[in-house]
């Protein structure tokens, strides 16, 4: 251990002694008190720097802090990356070492009540301010501690927002509130980062104000701006392996909770089963998301996930085919920029259930038809738009 973690360490311990909180003034108390011997703006720089290793995210917390950053990489202590919402970007952060970086994981693992060692290198967790944190320790991560922090959205963005970030085209969206008042069940899938949850909480504001809301999520980061929201979160197994609660608890949980619209943040494994069980059970108007490259993987990709769940594949796709009416694709473009792709109906062929696109994007950008617009149209009934 080097001398500078032998100050952090002994710092550390004469606060938690004390029982007070790491402030500027105590860190700097404390320092005195361990002989440290600094001038009045050294040793408030040195208060500084300590004050940052023992609480926050240290170096990283002004980046947490900064409005347009939704993403947070480290990679090694002289490779900070941010991602802006255009594209991972390098910033002139820097760790002192490799062991501040560890040190800086274990902190942070240990404030969600997660263990991050030797015998458990890797950790997934929230952060008590809504950060999701994700952390591999050496040697797994080969280059070293690794780093991952997504920052929560701190408001929902609104439809015209988005048209305004070129993330949609202005004429989609009366198209997407008709989806919504419609009460069709919708699925918004894209890969890593194309906006998803940005774009579920963007629905949900459409709903009408007198809709219960009820939403269930691994990690809370929907924020809609609606009236009438309760939100579950599931909770991971404690040091012993005790006392999880899982989304497919919480989805049954919620389906007893007198929801209009029961919302699932991401489906990732066995609770497809019961969200697709809700969507075809009276529970109309649902919303969910899901991983998928385009909007055709979807219904491979609910199956795949539907079988961890006990369901095999022809009930998958019944359920699919009955349950299921939309599903919006998003993609993120070689630019970085988060883009809409298409809206899709759901129908049946056979025994499987398969995607037709009823309005996609356009070469200029704006809408077009489909071979599933007249089906879209006729789900959407009186609440239908007219396709310029």
């Amino acid at each position: 251990m080097s001398p500078d973690s032998d100050v952090l360490d002994r710092v550390r311990t004469r606060l938690l002694a004390a029982g007070v909180a790491p402030t500027g003034a105590e860190v700097a108390r404390a320092l005195r008190e361990d002989g440290v011997l600094l001038g009045g703006d050294s040793l408030l720089a040195e208060a500084e720097r300590v004050q940052a290793e023992l609480s926050g995210a240290g170096p990283l917390e002004p980046l947490l802090r900064t409005p347009d950053v939704t993403d947070v990489l480290v990679t090694a202590p002289d490779e900070v990356w941010v991602d802006r919402g255009s594209g991972v970007e390098r910033v002139p952060v820097r760790f002192r070492d490799e062991a501040a970086v560890r040190r800086l994981a274990q902190r942070l693992a240990a404030s969600c009540g997660r263990r991050l060692d030797d015998a458990v290198p890797y950790v997934d967790g929230r952060l008590p301010d809504g950060t999701r944190l994700h952390a591999v320790l050496a040697p797994v991560s080969v280059g070293g501690t690794c780093l991952s922090l997504r920052v929560p959205r701190r408001r929902s963005f609104s439809l015209d927002e988005l048209v305004a970030a070129g993330s949609m085209p202005a004429e989609l969206g009366p198209w997407l509130r008709a989806v919504v008042r419609a009460r069709l069940a919708i699925v918004v899938s894209g890969g890593t980062g194309t906006g998803k949850t940005t774009w579920v909480s963007m629905l949900l504001a459409s709903c009408d104000a007198r809709d219960r809301i009820v939403v269930v999520e691994d990690s809370a980061e929907l924020v809609p701006d609606h009236p009438h929201v309760v939100r579950l979160e599931s909770r991971p197994p404690n040091i012993e392996g005790a006392g999880a609660i899982t989304l497919r608890d919480l989805v049954r949980q919620s389906l007893r909770m007198r929801p209009d619209r029961v919302v699932v943040g991401e489906v990732r494994g066995a609770e497809v089963v019961d969200m697709l069980a809700a969507f075809n059970t009276g529970h109309e108007g649902g919303l969910t998301t899901v991983h998928a490259n385009s909007a055709a993987d979807v219904p491979a990709r609910l199956e795949a996930l539907a079988l961890t769940g006990g369901l095999d594949r022809v009930a998958a796709h019944a359920q699919m085919a009955a349950g299921l009416d939309v599903v919006v694709h998003l993609q993120r473009g070689r630019d970085g920029v988060r883009r809409w792709a298409s809206v899709s109906v759901a129908r049946r062929v056979g025994e499987v259930t398969v995607l037709d696109d009823a309005l996609r994007r356009s070469g200029t950008g704006g809408l077009e038809p489909g071979p599933g617009y007249a089906r879209l149209v006729d789900r959407l009934g009186s609440h239908a738009p007219v396709l310029p």
